[in-house]
């Protein structure tokens, strides 16, 4: 099984210290988000946990867990740094904070376990299609050769970002086709791979490619080891990634970025963070006498008995 953490919340940013407690203890605790008072239970140890996906847009918090697990799990880390200021993203760090934030979580894991999100791509009167081809120079140029690959997506225009964000323009059509080009030039200047995921368009004639965010023959080959062939059946509508486990919670992310799907009720998120417990197997509060607890079912996707490989052996 490959565990997600996390894209309901920032577990890196925000919870790492319960998130290193439920690895200490063994297992974690996750609520369907769906049926809530449906609670299961899985192993965390290297033998049942396959990888681990790490996304975050902040991993300063984090480096010294991050250490510990690289030991012995097999990881790759997102990180998503943005053109956009507090304004958006109330709730993290600035650009030069986080290169260099990116630059120590390449010493721990190496390259080519790391992957830079600019991820959404929206617009507003602020943030111009020319501001963030200039941003996205000039992040191109500070990370060249520290990151496996960039990947970014335009934003989805769901109905509850409307009313959290009036100052969003819709992208039209052209204005997508001329940054997805305009990123595409400046990536290959710093040869950076460029690729979108998901539904927000196909952009293959600028070299784009259009590959899921994560595949089973990447994340093998990263982490040494081979995994089985599985359909990779994706997490939401339009995602061709392999299936995951996220043991976030929806509506617990202290990030406060203002265009957050995860996100969806001010006075929810509030409550939800007071009741973080450090110490209880749920990310947010405990068991309930209502809720159903059942154990997971973990089945491996490594091939044969999992053990990495040497580099020879590629």
């Amino acid at each position: 099984m490959i565990f997600n953490f996390s894209a309901r919340t920032d577990i890196v940013n925000h919870y790492g210290d319960w998130l290193m407690e439920r690895f200490r203890e063994g297992f974690v605790y996750t609520r369907n988000p769906v049926f809530p008072n449906r609670v299961t239970r899985y192993e965390l140890s290297p033998e049942k946990a396959d990888a681990l996906l790490f996304c975050s847009k902040n991993y300063a918090p984090f480096l010294g867990h991050l250490s510990v697990l690289a030991r012995d799990y097999r990881l790759y880390c997102q990180y998503t740094i943005t053109a956009y200021g507090a304004d958006l993203e109330p709730n993290v760090p600035d650009l030069e904070t986080s290169v260099k934030t990116l630059l120590e979580v390449e010493k721990i894991v190496g390259r080519s376990r790391l992957v830079w999100r600019y991820d959404p791509v929206l617009c507003t009167e602020v943030y111009t299609a020319k501001r963030h081809l200039e941003t996205f120079e000039r992040l191109c140029a500070a990370l060249q050769g520290h990151v496996d690959r960039c990947i970014f997506n335009f934003v989805e225009m769901y109905l509850k970002l409307r009313s959290n964000m009036p100052s969003l323009l819709p992208l039209r059509e052209e204005e997508r086709l001329l940054l997805a080009e305009g990123m595409a030039k400046i990536a290959k200047k710093y040869r950076i791979p460029l690729q979108n995921c998901g539904a927000s368009g196909d952009f293959k004639k600028f070299g784009i490619s259009d590959s899921a965010c994560v595949t089973l023959p990447r994340l093998g080959q990263v982490n040494h080891c081979t995994f089985r062939t599985v359909k990779h059946r994706g997490n939401r509508m339009g995602c061709r990634c392999i299936e995951s486990r996220d043991v976030g919670a929806y509506d617990s992310c202290p990030n406060g970025c203002r265009y957050c799907f995860s996100n969806t009720d001010t006075k929810k998120i509030r409550e939800n963070i007071a009741r973080h417990d450090v110490h209880s197997p749920l990310l947010i509060g405990g068991l309930g006498a209502d809720d159903i607890l059942t154990e997971g079912c973990q089945p491996s996707l490594l091939k044969g008995d999992g053990k990495q490989l040497s580099l020879f052996d590629f």
